[in-house]
């Protein structure tokens, strides 16, 4: 467990204001729209886009790649930072797809909390909860979404009830929603006892804010019809009876949710969403890392690499590996010690992101991410530092469910299908893997989505046609043990043994039966579905 301790000594301001966080979703749960919001309460952009409109307004700002902007989803992490009123927020979305499960498992290693965001009439999804897990096993900190309250929803207690339930974690209240369907009429905030009303003519403007006395204000029934305004009063006193009061150390330690009620499409309930991240997200955590935990505070900087992402900008072949800073005050032009490669790298045109503008990074502090424009030397789970040997841990790689050969639609472009193959098992978007035997690669992914994706961003960013035939494998474990157990394992089995773009021996699968046996018959050897990506 990490060092939580109430006695860490005080961090320099700059870095206490940072909030850095994932937005996490079922797909459709309205994530995209939720973070285009921000941006646009953060100044950051003039006007959202949405998603579903048509033509060039459906591209939203986050999205930049051909395909998301094409299908309306998101299918890679992007990293936005902007501020918003004392605060710098450093926003990761990630893909909502399961197919693109372990891009956002990743992430979640890069951020300090997440918001979870759920449809008001779906509820707890199976996504959601698949990635709760993995901020339950991080201890991350949640704040609690739940959008398209304007739509017909479901009971405001039964959704709380359900969270509770599925999640097992604690739900408590921040704002109560008025109304719901056609006659959603806004929220009433109670953390800080205000009216909140929403306008429906203009999406983009912000919600006008009534303050009031308590619910029994006379003022209540300017706004809000008998009828509402009843059921408002009994569901308020119910809930302050039934549910436990907003405690902000239950929230930092992951045992508590609050919940805000809203309609990102409307504008509605996003600033206050903005207002409780800033209240109750964590500042920069310390950071789990090899051979002791780094905290933020410290003066040396240091960062982990947690993505790459290749051909951002399609007319430069470049690669940028995004850096989450665990520590330190970082400034353009510095000299850091690449750990794996135990070379000092000049980081000399960093990037800040904002969706897929960039503008160069003259400083950043200790939960900023910043993106390294490079030609391959970084890949995920690299850590730079100012010359001590510590490596982040905890970045996982998992074995993929998905196994198809790849070849070329040319046969003379083995060679160029080989690098782009290469370059998207370093970003991780893919695992690639050399049999021993035979020619070609075998293609390994956690979802068929994926498939599609590659394929396509094959074609688009290095013009060649690439099919993915069937293979006889259906899964791939990486092999460990002593190096003779391993070498002579690997010469008994060649038909079986593949090798992995950092060059470790993988044993590729037909049937559960081919593991069995490996473990019968080689008590040394190790099979996992696991690496760990710290190299």
């Amino acid at each position: 467990m990490l060092d939580q301790s109430p006695n860490r000594p005080a961090l320099p301001p700059e870095i206490a204001r940072r909030r850095t966080f994932a937005i996490i979703s079922h797909p459709d749960a309205g994530k995209t729209t939720l973070t285009e919001k921000f941006l646009l309460y953060g100044g950051a952009i003039q006007m959202a886009g949405q998603v579903r409109a048509k033509g060039e307004a459906r591209r939203t700002r986050s999205d930049f790649m051909q395909m998301e902007k094409d299908r309306g989803i998101s299918v890679s992490a992007s990293a936005m930072s902007f501020d918003f009123k004392e605060f710098r927020f450093n926003l990761v979305d990630t893909p909502g797809h399961s197919d693109f499960s372990e891009d956002t498992y990743r992430t979640l290693t890069a951020v300090d909390a997440a918001v979870m965001v759920i449809d008001g009439a779906k509820g707890v999804e199976s996504q959601t909860r698949k990635l709760f897990e993995v901020c339950r096993m991080r201890d991350l900190p949640i704040l609690t979404f739940c959008n398209k309250m304007d739509r017909e929803a479901r009971d405001t207690f039964e959704i709380i009830d359900e969270i509770q339930e599925m999640l097992a974690i604690h739900v408590t209240p921040a704002s109560w929603p008025i109304g719901q369907g056609r006659d959603f009429l806004g929220c009433y905030d109670m953390l800080h006892d205000r009216l909140e009303l929403m306008d429906r003519a203009d999406r983009n403007r912000v919600a006008e804010t009534i303050e009031i006395k308590g619910l029994d204000d006379p003022k209540m029934a300017d706004h809000v019809p008998p009828a509402l305004l009843d059921k408002l009063r009994e569901d308020v006193e119910m809930a302050r009876e039934l549910l436990p009061p907003l405690d902000a150390q239950a929230v930092r330690e992951g045992h508590m949710t609050p919940i805000w009620f809203g309609s990102a499409i409307n504008s509605f309930g996003v600033r206050e969403l903005m207002q409780g991240i800033g209240a109750y997200a964590p500042e920069p955590q310390p950071q789990r890392a090899t051979p002791r935990q780094i905290a933020p505070e410290e003066d040396k900087v240091t960062g982990f690499v947690f993505k790459v992402q290749a051909n951002m900008d399609p007319r430069h072949r470049d690669r940028v590996a995004f850096l989450r800073l665990a520590s330190g005050h970082f400034r353009r032009g510095m000299k850091l010690t690449h750990v794996r490669a135990k070379k000092p790298i000049t980081v000399s045109a960093p990037v800040l992101f904002l969706a897929a503008d960039r503008e160069l990074a003259e400083e950043a502090w200790a939960g900023d991410i910043i993106g390294i424009p490079n030609h391959g030397q970084l890949r995920i789970g690299d850590t730079l530092t100012e010359g001590e040997n510590l490596r982040v841990s905890g970045i996982p790689s998992f074995a993929p469910e998905l196994l198809q050969q790849a070849r070329a639609g040319d046969p003379m472009k083995a060679k160029h299908l080989e690098k782009a193959l290469m370059q998207f098992a370093e970003e991780g978007a893919a695992k690639v893997f050399k049999p021993a035997f035979g020619s070609g690669f075998i293609v390994g992914v956690v979802g068929q989505l994926q498939f599609e994706v590659l394929g396509s961003r094959i074609e688009m960013e290095y013009g060649l046609p690439v099919r993915f035939e069937g293979s006889q494998f259906t899964s791939a474990r990486w092999v460990t043990g002593p190096r003779d157990k391993v070498e002579a394992f690997v010469a008994a089995n060649k038909q079986h043994i593949a090798h992995d773009h950092d060059g470790d021996v993988v044993y590729l699968t037909r049937l559960q039966w081919d593991i069995d046996r490996v473990e019968r018959d080689y008590p040394e050897v190790t099979l996992s579905a696991t690496k760990e990506m710290m190299v």
